[in-house]
């Protein structure tokens, strides 16, 4: 059933630019295409980021300016990754709504490459736009239900920072699948000879990057994660110097999390937001697909677009399983032997079930911890188990162009939105058909990947009639930010 390669071309290319691979990453299963939209969108990475570095030589007199463009400076310099070839926004683009930019690998693999470009994650990359606007994980007694979070999985607590988007920021880097450093004192020390040391130091303070670096920390911050298990931080630090990296490393992440949440990444500048402010209409078929999204669809009791005290984020921060299939082209399921460092990064193979929120609960995530598990939610595991944060749908159509493929779904299964409309619509309706089956999407839906807890209250017989599922589209589209009231239509 699994075929996680067989879209991929046979022979692999290498990066061009900027993203040239190392002859041990020569076994890369992305294509052509794919490694061409990679080099355009480091390309742009590299634009955005010399811009940013520009604005050095003047900085905002502001605090909070100047922390957002530290931020951003973080968010777009690859250095942090171990090969040095991939930022954090190499997921997380303003074209496409600061989610995955590249439309080959959104229509194929779904996940993206890591900076070893031969390891790829298991789900695809969420938003950053209104991330950190989502709560710190908690439980709520009267929805009997975990509510907050970051991550599909919600392991992005924020318990520990207060800011579940900053835990967020401190996942990739030593995800080994991800930017893949062996240690996160590693981030650090590449951070310390970086254009805006200068600018870190003048917000958060001079003993930023006052540490001892051992003589062979290069090497080891050179060398992929993740680190043997009995050497579990191989920067060998002081526990004094540890503890100044630590605090460092959080610094760092508070910084993207202030630049996630600033006007550029989270502007509230949809056609939504200017219908709401009186400085636009929606068009018949848009307003047709708001009473849809309230009414029929029942879509407005998980992507909540506001109530009493409530903004409009379009999600209740809550999470859910609606049954989606597995997605038989993840790389993942490939990646069940070793590498060639010997890293096995999914050592259940083609038989990988990803339980989501459930699988956090009772084992931790198994490639990136940022936030410890309370042991006190251990017993929510098994209500738990399947279900993914339900995300925010703004900014969901956001996209370079019309033809650009954008993925949906913890996994990437479905490519585009009418389809995962008609699944919400059809999934109990239609009968059963194997993975890449004749009719698939249209006509027939696989299984979920996992029945545990599924969702039936509210997905899979709307009886929505072909019509009100393209009204419902049209009125999703209207949550792109960007939108010019004097453009309107």
């Amino acid at each position: 059933m699994i075929r996680a390669l067989s879209v991929l071309a046979a022979a692999a290319v290498p990066l061009l630019g900027s993203a040239m691979l190392s002859a041990r990453d020569s076994a890369t299963p992305l294509s052509t295409t794919a490694l061409q939209e990679i080099a355009r969108v480091e390309n742009e990475i590299e634009r955005i980021e010399q811009e940013s570095i520009d604005r050095l030589t003047s900085p905002p007199e502001n605090q909070v300016q100047q922390i957002e463009l530290l931020g951003k400076l973080l968010l777009f310099d690859k250095e942090l990754s171990v090969n040095r070839n991939e930022a954090c926004a190499f997921c997380h683009m303003p074209e496409a709504g600061f989610a995955g930019p590249v439309s080959e690998i959104n229509r194929t693999t779904g996940s993206y490459p890591g900076s070893v470009r031969t390891r790829f994650s298991e789900r695809i990359p969420q938003t950053h736009s209104y991330a950190p606007l989502s709560p710190v994980l908690h439980y709520d007694d009267l929805k009997d239900d975990l509510v907050g979070g970051n991550f599909w999985d919600m392991r992005a607590t924020g318990r520990r920072l207060g800011n579940p988007a900053a835990e967020q920021a401190e996942g990739p880097p030593t995800n080994p699948v991800e930017m893949g450093l062996a240690d996160f004192s590693c981030a650090v020390y590449r951070a310390s000879s970086r254009p805006y040391r200068t600018l870190f130091e003048r917000v958060w303070g001079p003993q930023a990057f006052e540490v001892a670096w051992p003589a062979n920390t290069a090497a080891v911050c050179d060398s992929p994660g993740p680190p043997a298990a009995d050497d579990p931080l191989p920067v060998h630090l002081t526990p004094a110097d540890r503890g100044r990296a630590a605090a460092t490393f959080d610094q760092m992440a508070q910084s993207i999390a202030s630049y996630e949440a600033s006007h550029e990444v989270s502007p509230f500048s949809s056609k939504y937001d200017a219908v709401q402010a009186g400085k636009a209409q929606f068009t018949a078929l848009e307003q047709q697909g708001y009473d849809v999204f309230r009414g029929k669809a029942k879509c407005n009791l998980c992507h909540r677009d506001g109530g009493p005290g409530e903004e409009p984020m379009f999600t209740d921060y809550t999470a859910s399983n609606i049954g989606t299939p597995a997605n038989p082209d993840l790389p993942y399921y490939a990646e069940g032997k070793p590498d060639d460092r010997g890293y096995v990064a999914n050592r259940s193979g083609a038989a990988f079930v990803d339980f989501g929120v459930g699988g956090f609960l009772a084992d931790g995530h198994p490639l990136s911890q940022p936030s410890a598990v309370d042991a006190r939610w251990k017993p929510l595991a098994p209500q738990n188990r399947g279900h993914f944060k339900v995300p925010t749908l703004r900014n969901v159509d956001k996209r370079p162009s019309a033809d650009f493929v954008k993925a949906y779904g913890h996994n990437g299964y479905f490519k585009s939105l009418k389809q995962i409309v008609h699944f919400y619509n059809t999934r109990d309706v239609l009968p059963r058909c194997s993975a890449r089956g004749t009719g698939e999407g249209t006509a027939c839906w696989p299984a979920p990947e996992t029945t545990d807890n599924l969702n039936k209250s509210k997905v899979g017989n709307l009886q929505l009639s072909n019509e009100e599922e393209d009204a419902l589209v049209a009125f999703l589209q209207t949550l792109t930010d960007g939108f010019h009231p004097a453009e309107r239509k």
